[in-house]
């Protein structure tokens, strides 16, 4: 039998065995936060931004950072409709209402112009959501969080490599956030990152991250406030600081699984690509095929050919307001569209070129067919 294509898996190396190998061993005690004050350090480095606060997640990251924006009970966030629950949860679990617009046909990000419109006076931040890789365009979103008085956040979980020209994904906004999971571009295993320039603003994450315990209070296990426990583990962090390591290995080889996909799937009529418009960088975390309109290709039928071929490919993510728990929003047209004909291409780190071929050849049949 064809062996199964796997759609993700992470690069791990010695270098990340040994320094979990190193934490296991002798990150305790006094040393128990060594990898993680290291991971944080390194990656702010990174990034170029002053602040840095490990996460056991991407979600609990943005949980953080909304709460210390004062989010709650009857402040309304935007963000695209088209986006895994990941990034609507925390909204939700402070109280306040999330607002869904539609997306861009190219980049598969929020509409600015459909952003602007969805502000009222209960808005309180804007979630630019860069997904699978795509870059929101944060020059029209800063400038209407702006003119508003509207936070704008970067939720960068899929944008590790990503940049808006020379600024790296997640160092715009109030705030950033990444994800480190196992499917991510660097991997902690499980985990995340906070990131920002506002110090104020770190100083509340970093209370609200250690169970409300103030940096400057003198007693000891004597919480100011009621805060979380979102920690990322030394263990997970001595992993994630070889990956740090290597990061810039990591993104081009992202990108140089995405220009074999291009350049295989170049004949092919009738299907659309990740963007990368002029100026930005797309850390192409996940290929995407979009079919045409016109194809009479959709989703179920994307999953059975793939699943006949023995690849594991992904579905497009469903639009949020398709989710029973949310209310539906028909008028988010592209979001419902471009899902129903989309699926995500495997694209782990050490895929060989027989692999991406096995791949491409899946979506030339059914381009062929249709």
């Amino acid at each position: 039998m064809t062996p199964r294509i796997a759609y993700t898996k992470p690069s791990i190396t010695e270098l990340e065995v040994t320094y979990a190998t190193d934490a296991a061993r002798n990150g305790w005690g006094a040393q128990c936060y060594d990898y993680l004050n290291r991971l944080e350090r390194d990656f702010a480095a990174h990034l170029g931004v002053k602040h840095a606060i490990a996460a056991s997640s991407c979600t609990g990251a943005l949980h953080l950072g909304l709460a210390a924006l004062g989010i709650g009970p009857g402040d309304e966030v935007i963000l695209a409709d088209t986006n895994w629950i990941a990034s609507v949860a925390p909204v939700v679990h402070l109280g306040a209402t999330p607002v869904f617009v539609d997306i861009l046909e190219d980049t598969w990000c929020a509409d600015p112009a459909l952003v602007e419109t969805a502000i009222t006076p209960r808005t309180k931040a804007i979630i630019a959501v860069h997904l699978y890789g795509s870059m929101c365009d944060m020059d029209r979103l800063l400038d209407i969080g702006a003119r508003h008085g509207v936070a704008v956040v970067e939720d960068a979980a899929e944008a590790i490599g990503s940049a808006w020209g020379d600024k790296r994904a997640g160092s715009m906004g109030a705030f950033g956030t990444f994800s480190f999971h196992g499917t991510k571009t660097m991997t902690t295993g499980e985990g995340g990152m906070f990131v920002t320039n506002d110090t104020t603003l770190f100083e509340q994450v970093t209370t609200l991250s250690n169970h409300g315990r103030d940096a400057s209070e003198p007693r000891q296990f004597f919480p100011l406030v009621t805060g979380y426990k979102f920690k990322m583990s030394n263990i997970a962090a001595a992993i994630g600081c070889a990956q740090v390591e290597r990061i810039d290995d990591l993104t081009e080889g992202k990108r140089r699984i995405m220009a074999l996909y291009r350049d295989l799937l170049s004949g092919v009529e009738g299907i659309t690509l990740n963007a990368e418009p002029e100026g930005v960088t797309n850390g192409y975390w996940m290929p995407t095929v979009v079919f045409g309109k016109d194809a009479g290709i959709n989703r179920e039928m994307l999953i059975d050919a793939f699943q006949q071929a023995n690849v594991d490919a992904r579905v497009f993510f469903w639009p949020l307001s398709e989710l029973p728990m949310f209310d539906a929003r028909p008028e988010n047209r592209k979001a419902h569209d471009i899902a129903a004909r989309a699926i995500n291409l495997p694209s782990y780190h050490d895929m060989d070129e027989q692999a991406q071929a096995r791949v491409a050849d899946v979506i030339i049949r059914l381009a062929t067919v249709s």
